[in-house]
């Protein structure tokens, strides 16, 4: 069947009781999953994808130059480490032990000294990265050890990046006007709007074993998060695109919940697709998901979807007590409906 043959479904699976996680149906371990992102986003998919599987790999950004992580970039010759530290917090193994280790990843130092403002996994892993020689790779896991991972973590790129954007409209008496502006930080605060982005170096290098998982994943997913510069920056590394689109796996989409102040005021669920597309390059898509609450135009949702080829899984995945925060056991639910459905 062509892609444009592809039903449109739309879904709306049950929770997921949190004493029961749901099981994906592709062996005991569950499916081969690769998620892409950074920041919170990622740690929500991660979340998620937790309850089905025990075979997840996180591939996170490098980009983040904001912080923590722009202070510790600027003055050591290593990886960011926030968005890293977030997605081993997000995979750390349930025990009583483990579970305060990821608290103590999360702990941000107080006062006002030099060291105030730094997570402590952040300094830990920038610690296990220089003891590893600068390889972040086996820093990672050693700290997944301590933490009994369920799941890897890995890195966007080999080498820290720089997101570059042209962005229109920054000047209200000059709306034709545009300017390149560079940095994380600068771009997802800009009063205009993105009209393109692109990361240096132009070519990184990625690691070896994020193209193996890529390979082997039976599910890939990229969202919720950052738009501009959490989830895209994944398909503008082009050795990371290359895998993505040789890859067999379904590859799929979890929209954002709301617009982020800055980044994509304004947008709908259907810009937000929009702008996905366009840096696609030959990745297929395969599914995408979005919160039914949070889709006000669902016929202009809809055409978007099938004009791409893909289905739409329209499901309850918001956290009930906040409209701005995607719930595990709903997302596990409206994921595991799109795994049963490959």
């Amino acid at each position: 069947m062509s892609d444009a043959g592809r039903p449109v479904r739309i879904a709306v699976p049950p929770p997921v009781p949190a004493a029961r996680p749901a099981r994906a149906p592709l062996g005991p371990d569950g499916p081969r999953v690769v998620a892409l992102g950074g920041g919170h986003g990622l740690a929500a998919s991660l979340a998620a994808w937790r309850l089905l599987t025990s075979t997840l790999t996180a591939v996170v950004t490098v980009a983040d130059d904001g912080g923590s992580s722009g202070r510790i970039r600027r003055e050591l010759p290593v990886l960011p480490p926030g968005d890293l530290r977030m997605a081993l917090a997000a995979l750390a193994g349930d025990e009583p032990r483990t579970q305060a280790m990821a608290a103590l990843l999360q702990h941000r130092i107080g006062g006002e000294g030099a060291l105030a403002g730094h997570p402590v996994g952040n300094l830990m892993l920038t610690g296990w990265t220089e003891l590893h020689q600068g390889d972040t790779v086996r820093a990672l896991r050693s700290l997944e050890d301590l933490l009994g991972s369920v799941g890897r973590v890995l890195p966007m790129a080999d080498v820290p990046l720089d997101l570059v954007a042209t962005v229109a409209s920054v000047d209200p008496d000059d709306p034709r006007e545009t300017r390149r502006i560079r940095g994380q930080v600068a771009i997802a605060s800009t009063p205009g709007r993105v009209r393109e982005i692109h990361v240096s170096p132009a070519d990184p290098p990625v690691h070896p074993d994020v193209l193996a998982a890529i390979a082997e994943a039976d599910v890939i997913t990229l969202g919720p998060g950052s738009w501009y510069t959490s989830v895209l920056p994944h398909l503008l590394v082009p050795r990371l695109r290359a895998a993505l689109a040789a890859s067999p796996a379904r590859v799929v989409v979890v929209l954002n919940l709301e617009p982020q102040p800055g980044e994509t005021d304004g947008f709908s669920p259907q810009e937000h697709l929009r702008v996905l597309l366009g840096h696609l390059g030959g990745v297929s898509l395969h599914t995408v998901i979005a919160d039914a609450a949070a889709v006000v135009d669902r016929r202009g949702l809809l055409s978007a979807v099938q004009g791409c080829g893909a289905e739409l899984v329209l499901a309850p995945v918001a956290a009930p007590d906040d409209a701005a925060r995607h719930d595990p056991h709903r997302l596990a639910a409206a994921l595991a409906s799109v795994v049963g459905a490959r």
